[in-house]
């Protein structure tokens, strides 16, 4: 089964791993993955304390269904090496990466980890912009699993106002969801720091799940329900797929490379993407 569709991952959720209260509240909450932040939200007078209760909550369990990720500091930071060699063998699902601008970076993170978990790569530099093709296309010899927005460090760099429609970002938008398709990997769309404009963040999650994107990740609990609304297939959308399915098993469709299915012409490849609509929403139903 492709990457994308082996389990959903519509809301990922950061939160500080200093915060223990937050690390106990997020075992509670629906969110696909939750990402465990050493970098920016964490003050550097807290990053060796928080590096070490990143460990030990993730140590304690109780995490069920929920992804593990963990967010590391840069390679280039004091405690980006600490903070690899502290998760070599704890028990998580991927480590994710920040600033990734090459290839380059997913090989030291891979030899620092072992064969441990998958490697998450942030796209949040116009270095690792240009290079997302390259970084997607390690993904075999690295354990690259997801490419990440991160548009706030993108529009700093690029010195613009992205606004609620993110126009100036649209072409690193179908970039970034290109690379990820080449490689066969998910991308996860970046976060909207809106909180309490409930309108914006269901806008915003419905326009990433437009572009492509298999997720989004997340500041707060309070957009998790709209992340997981948003980029599940709809029932209308199973519906028609379960039909696509069902009509191209008949004997007389065989040897077809195209039929019609309530009147309109469907070829081959709708049928693969019927099948990865049907499993991402049985992968959906399972973990709720």
């Amino acid at each position: 089964m492709s990457a994308v569709a082996a389990r959903p991952r519509r809301s990922a959720l950061f939160l500080p791993a200093s915060n223990q209260r937050a690390l106990a509240k997020a075992r509670t909450l629906d969110c696909d993955a939750v990402i465990l932040d050493l970098e920016d939200s964490v003050a550097p007078a807290m990053k060796r304390e928080a590096r070490d209760a990143a460990v030990a909550g993730l140590n304690a369990g109780g995490w069920e269904a929920r992804e593990r990720v963990v967010r590391v500091n840069g390679a280039d930071t004091e405690w980006g090496a600490g903070d690899l060699a502290a998760l070599r063998g704890a028990p998580l699902d991927a480590v994710l990466l920040p600033k990734v601008d090459s290839p380059a970076t997913l090989h030291v993170a891979r030899a620092a980890l072992g064969d441990g978990p998958a490697l998450w790569a942030m796209i949040e530099t116009c270095a690792g912009v240009v290079a997302s093709r390259a970084i997607a296309a390690a993904a075999r010899e690295t354990g690259l699993a997801a490419l990440v927005i991160g548009p706030n460090d993108l529009a700093r760099e690029l010195r613009c106002t992205p606004g609620e429609d993110r126009a100036p970002l649209w072409p690193i938008l179908t970039e970034v969801v290109l690379a990820a398709r080449l490689a066969d990997i998910v991308a996860l769309d970046g976060v909207t720091n809106v909180i309490d404009d409930a309108g914006a963040v269901e806008r915003a999650c419905a326009q990433g799940a437009r572009w492509g994107f298999d997720g989004k990740t997340l500041i707060h609990p309070a957009q998790i329900e709209a992340a997981n609304r948003a980029f599940a297939p709809s029932a209308e959308a199973v519906a028609r797929a379960e039909r696509i399915v069902a009509a191209f098993a008949l004997p007389e469709h065989a040897a077809s490379g195209a039929i019609r299915v309530d009147g309109e012409m469907v070829e081959r490849l709708h049928l693969a993407e019927a099948e990865r609509l049907i499993a991402l929403d049985r992968a959906v139903q399972s973990r709720q």
